[in-house]
């Protein structure tokens, strides 16, 4: 609960920091309402739409609304899966006044202890420290292998966790060893001739958790002719932190990402998950105020691309692909899609896949309610959108679902198991599904 000098502090910082032409854009016309996961999920509150959210920012920006528990609820309740923008008839950036807001509210709120020892913990001594991500996922790993997590199962410990995590831990990856994990390419050449020469973003979760994923990707693309550099000292792409009111240090790790990344003479600037890809290319925005790193930002961004993207535009779907007879759907990232623009590249890949027909699921482009971490924090609204989510997916009677984004995967992947499914459905990876049409 915020005292009356926070709300104070925080009402004054609206009022400063808020970008008021940007709330004034906002038309109130609907258009958003159709789009929003959480207006419909909640049986259509205008406090849990976009248009809603922003008449709260403003009213709070002029002094007319407290920015009590209230407001912070609505704001923390929000997917950010930002499906509002690309029907916005004025075009209102309507992700960038979310992070804003919620930053102002988390910097300016003095939290519980625990919740400020588990932020500290995520935000500033796990996610930006690779190595201490490997070790973390590796202890993952182990659980894994060593039949301690048989034991656990059988024991019935997990009947003691939420209905969410337990199911959540039945799908997680099968995890690389430590080992493995350390042991990661810096260069790779293209197969069978140099076509272009990309940089490859290879993330945090997805470089440890995901790595067999990122593999695929990379198999991937030295197959269409691209010469692949891998920095060693790139960092976590900061979307964590952006989206949870931790706006400094997302800036602490786009400024490593960018000096990373500047000086390799590359074409382009591959990502394999959309919710990485979409705060990566907002770089530009992120550092539009400092001088230093404005227009560093924007030669970054410039070059980001999604793995289909390239793989479309160098012509991958013209190799022979082929998998085993079977249905195949497709679950937009929501932020590959309204944010990086991508949603017809993958769609073209799947469908140019021999013995598999493709179907368009209801409301694909619709979020999952994955959302970082969202499933997590607000589990009773996420679990309702998959539920909504799943009633979709399976009347497509795919025997395959493809994401291309971890969360989603592992949202989808929940999903499954929570319907009862997994020995009928699975969900894959657009990487991982694209590198087995082309080995099989």
């Amino acid at each position: 609960m915020t005292t009356v000098k926070e709300r104070e502090i925080i009402q004054e910082q609206f009022k400063d920091r808020m970008n008021e032409d940007e709330l004034l854009n906002c038309m109130r016309c609907g258009f958003c309402l159709p789009t929003c996961p959480t207006y419909i999920e909640s049986g259509f509150q205008e406090s849990h739409s976009p248009r809603g959210r922003i008449a709260l920012m403003k009213a709070v920006a002029e002094g007319l609304v407290e920015p009590d528990e209230d407001v912070e609820k609505s704001l923390n309740m929000c997917l950010g899966c930002r499906a509002c923008e690309p029907v916005c008839p004025s075009g209102v950036n309507y992700g960038h006044l979310l992070e804003e807001a919620r930053d102002i509210i988390n910097q300016n709120k003095k939290h519980s202890l625990p919740v400020r020892t588990v932020r500290k913990a995520v935000f500033e001594g796990l996610f930006p420290h690779q190595e201490r991500m490997r070790t973390l996922t590796g202890l993952i790993g182990f659980y894994q292998r060593s039949g301690l997590q048989r034991a656990v199962r059988s024991s019935g410990m997990m009947k003691l966790l939420p209905d969410s995590l337990s199911s959540m831990e039945k799908v997680l990856p099968v995890i690389p060893t430590l080992k493995e994990m350390k042991n990661r390419p810096t260069y790779l050449p293209a197969k069978p001739e140099k076509r272009k020469r990309v940089a490859f973003f290879s993330g945090c979760l997805m470089d440890t958790m995901f790595m067999k994923t990122n593999d695929a990707t990379m198999k991937l693309l030295q197959l269409s002719g691209c010469e692949i550099v891998i920095p060693e000292n790139q960092a976590c792409c900061g979307a964590l932190h952006g989206h949870s009111g931790e706006k400094d240090a997302a800036k602490d790790l786009a400024k490593r990402n960018i000096t990373a990344f500047e000086n390799l003479q590359v074409d382009y600037i591959i990502t394999n998950a959309g919710g990485c890809g979409a705060f990566l290319i907002d770089y530009d925005h992120l550092l539009k105020d400092e001088a230093k790193w404005s227009e560093r930002a924007k030669a970054f961004s410039s070059k980001l691309k999604d793995l289909s993207s390239i793989l479309v535009e160098l012509e991958f779907f013209k190799m022979k692909l082929k998998l085993p007879e079977q249905a195949v759907t497709y679950q937009d990232s929501c932020h590959l899609r309204n944010v990086m623009k991508t949603s017809a590249e993958p769609r073209k890949l799947l469908k140019a896949i021999g013995n598999i027909e493709y179907r368009e699921m209801k409301n694909a482009d619709s979020c999952c309610g994955s959302a970082g971490i969202y499933n997590i924090v607000e589990s009773e609204m996420s679990m309702q959108i998959l539920d909504t989510k799943m009633k979709n997916a399976k009347a497509t009677h795919a025997a395959t679902i493809v994401t291309a984004n971890p969360g989603c995967l592992l949202q989808m992947k929940l999903g499954i198991e929570r319907e009862g499914l997994s020995d009928k459905v699975r969900a894959v990876h657009i990487a991982d599904l694209l590198l087995e049409a082309v080995q099989n």
